[in-house]
């Protein structure tokens, strides 16, 4: 392979520092989604997405780093870039530093593929599935006429969905709240979908042992995050427990966080996000890994288009992978499109949305060079400079109880 320099790395509007190139950009697009270009010297473009969302000002911080590092490195070395960018620091790790360099990873990966003429998991041995299935949101953090939202993504072609568990909840309250929970979970299932069930971390050991027990006759696809990432040892129990498959993995950031929940037998599904957790590179490594725990992948991406892309040239490789999350008329989007007056979804950024049809629960295996989807620059380059003018970047709502008290959100 010819030799192939970073010219230019663009994470899109005018940084607040003065960036060394005039073309050193960040590009904060609607909903809240942060996207990553990068282009080398012989002209290939690769685009990224670094989104972490409630800390875009953070990524932007952190990618400057990464900008004056990497301009003028060899972009085929994915691995030593990955590497230097992890290894070569004292402090490394954490959602904002591997968010920041999950951007560069997918892009460069997005590179190679597309000087080679062949989609990205070509160079991850191939495929080994011909479709990804995928699952949609029901329900906000608010739940409320799940059986609406669900019967509308099953019109749209999904046979699974996923939706959050409850609303904002004490260290223990009251059972109501739990009872509410198992009867919208019935509603779901009775138009004849899948269900998993996020408990988003927002229950307390005592609440989420007495929710996991009541959900078990429902027979949920999974439960998620059923209690806080920082509490390995309490999942491993509550996994023990319970016969319904426990997952988590979103605020893991690389392989080495996920490490002690692997050790302990604690989850039956990996959920790492590609945005979040290094990138292609890590999250290939982790699909490994987690594999030889007899542990399932299914990456977390409710994010936007070159997320899900990244996760499905990794799914489409790995034997584990069991179902893909996408963003398609997510609440979220609905409500940024409401809020801003403009079109904020997966497919908006995209000059080929088709390639991520929902047919039957699936969609189709990519076929395109490098990531297999096709960025609309010039929508991306007006969107942004819209969003940045209109609206601050996104940061999620702090909850509190009747008491005053803070709640998990």
């Amino acid at each position: 392979m010819t030799s192939s320099t970073i010219r230019n790395i663009e994470v899109g509007v005018p940084s607040p520092l003065p960036p060394p190139s005039q073309l050193c950009q960040i590009f904060r697009v609607p909903p809240r989604w942060l996207f990553v270009r990068v282009e080398t010297s012989d002209n290939i473009v690769g685009w990224g997405e670094s989104t972490l969302e409630g800390h875009t000002e953070a990524i932007e911080g952190a990618f400057n780093d990464l900008r004056e590092r990497f301009v003028g490195a060899d972009a085929n070395n994915i691995q030593d870039i990955w590497q230097t960018a992890y290894m070569g620091r004292f402090y490394r790790g954490g959602p904002v530093l591997m968010s920041a360099l999950s951007g560069l990873d997918i892009a460069l990966w997005s590179i190679k593929a597309t000087k080679l003429g062949v989609p990205i998991w070509q160079l991850l041995g191939g495929k080994v599935r011909d479709k990804v299935k995928v699952y949609g949101w029901v329900g906000g953090d608010h739940p409320s006429e799940v059986v609406r939202a669900a019967e509308a993504r099953k019109a749209q072609g999904f046979t699974a969905v996923k939706m959050n568990g409850t609303d904002a909840i004490s260290w223990i309250d009251s059972p109501r709240f739990l009872e509410a929970t198992v009867e919208r979970v019935k509603q779901v299932k009775s138009v004849g979908l899948d269900v998993g069930v996020d408990f988003h971390g927002r229950l307390h050991k005592g609440m989420a042992k007495q929710l996991a027990k009541m959900l078990e006759p429902l027979q949920p696809m999974f439960i998620e995050e059923p209690l806080l990432p920082t509490q390995p040892e309490e999942i491993a129990d509550l996994s023990n427990a319970v016969s319904t498959p426990i997952a988590l993995g979103e605020r893991l950031y690389s392989r080495w966080d996920f490490r002690p929940y692997l050790e302990r037998r604690a989850i039956d599904i990996a959920q790492p996000d590609v945005s979040h957790c290094g990138g292609i590179s890590e999250l290939h490594k982790i699909a490994s890994y987690t594999a030889t725990y007899d542990v399932a992948l299914a990456p977390h991406c409710p994010l936007g288009p070159i997320a899900l892309a990244a996760c499905m040239q990794v799914a489409i490789s790995a034997p584990n992978f069991v179902i893909q999350e996408m963003s398609w008329k997510m609440h979220y989007n609905i409500k940024a499109q409401e809020e801003l007056g403009v079109e904020a979804d997966l497919y908006t950024y995209l000059v080929n949305p088709e390639v991520l049809t929902v047919k039957d629960g699936y969609v189709a295996a990519l076929q395109g060079p490098g990531l297999g989807i096709d960025i609309d620059e010039e929508r991306v380059r007006k969107a942004s400079e819209y969003y940045v003018q209109k609206s601050k970047p996104w940061i999620n709502p702090v909850w509190r109880g009747e008491d005053g008290s803070l709640r998990e959100w």
